[in-house]
């Protein structure tokens, strides 16, 4: 394996690769190299985010943020879709992303409910087809964040200018990365192996309408950051009943880590550099495997957002609230519809 392709490595791929070292000078030599990929990864993303705020305003870094994650995922992923169909896929969800959110906002909570359900079933029926793939942690959490951090006046029109620009620059790396790929899926059949019948459109099914709903919940009992209760419901809902209870418990306990260990770097830190604890969240998610681990350090990010906008207390409270209230109402909401689509569907496997 060459230095570059050791650099491709995931970090599960990565740290197997470390386990499986003889000798000590190996595994040394894998885990600098482990530990670079993490820097220059950390380095990238923290410029690349700079940059994008420098052209599109502070306000927009968010816009920075998607466009990023969106180039991270896609350069390795696709959609399971004709390629020349997906790049279209990819430049229509960024823009969706960027209008329906503000749309959303302007109409009210009720009717951006539907503008939200909407908008991620579109999301998710054509950028999900294959759930293995998670593809929905990229272009829901993306939809979510741009809704979360909604603009309006000159800065709404420099946030279509940076999805603009972002979408120019996602749709050529993937087009340059997935050009020889032969799939032979087109859009036209989506619909067509749509079938309440198979699990993979149950699934569909239980993100369109338990992801919004959580969103809307929230928002109507008055909580702000509203997008924390659908992201972590987002992020549980998985095809697999067992696969999902393990994700809710890892997200709970995650939470609850992550505060805590939020709240210590929070006092024995100088206020100077509370903005670095972000940073290091991100360095600590590079370092796990695990999405209890990755639950634990997201939520350093999201924090220190919060705790300059709110306070500590509030942020911290509002963050175990809203994440325990999105996966607990996702795994009830799941385990209903699910029993509901079961009866519904009953006479028709049975005849």
């Amino acid at each position: 394996m060459t230095f570059y392709q050791e650099l491709q490595l995931g970090q599960a791929g990565s740290k197997n690769l470390i386990r499986a070292c003889e000798t000590p000078r190996d595994r040394l030599l894998h885990t600098l190299i482990y530990l670079f990929k993490i820097a220059l990864t950390v380095g990238f993303c923290f410029c690349f985010v700079t940059l994008y705020s420098m052209a599109f305003g502070s306000a927009n870094s968010i816009v920075g943020v998607v466009v990023l994650l969106y180039l991270l995922v896609f350069r390795a992923a696709d959609l399971c879709l004709h390629i020349g169909q997906s790049t279209a896929l990819l430049a229509s969800f960024l823009v969706l992303s960027a209008a329906a959110p503000h749309l959303a906002h302007l109409a009210g909570p009720l009717p951006g409910f539907f503008i939200n359900l909407a908008s991620i079933a579109f999301l998710i029926l054509f950028g999900c087809h294959e759930p293995r793939m998670f593809n929905q942690s990229t272009l829901v959490l993306g939809y979510l964040l741009l809704y979360g951090y909604d603009v309006s006046g000159r800065d709404f029109t420099l946030r279509l200018a940076g999805i603009a620009f972002g979408a120019l620059l996602v749709c050529t790396v993937f087009l340059l990365r997935h050009r020889s790929r032969s799939i032979p899926l087109r859009i036209r059949d989506i619909p067509v192996a749509f079938s309440l019948h198979h699990p993979r459109s149950r699934w569909q099914l239980c993100q369109i309408f338990c992801v919004p709903l959580v969103v809307l919940l929230a928002e109507l009992a008055g909580l702000p950051r509203a997008m924390w209760a659908g992201i972590a419901a987002m992020s549980v809902i998985l095809p697999v009943a067992e696969d999902m209870h393990y994700r809710v418990r890892r997200r709970v306990l995650g939470n609850i880590a992550g505060v805590l260990c939020f709240v210590i770097l929070y006092f024995l830190l100088p206020p100077s550099i509370y903005a670095f604890i972000g940073v290091i969240g991100g360095i600590g998610v590079g370092l796990s495997a695990k999405y209890g681990w990755q639950a634990v350090f997201n939520t350093f990010g999201a924090l220190a957002i919060a705790a300059e906008a709110y306070g500590l207390k509030a942020a911290l409270g509002l963050r175990l609230l809203q994440n325990v209230f999105g996966v607990l109402f996702a795994l009830v909401f799941c385990l209903l519809f699910s029993r509901m689509l079961a009866r519904f569907s009953a006479p028709a496997e049975n005849g």
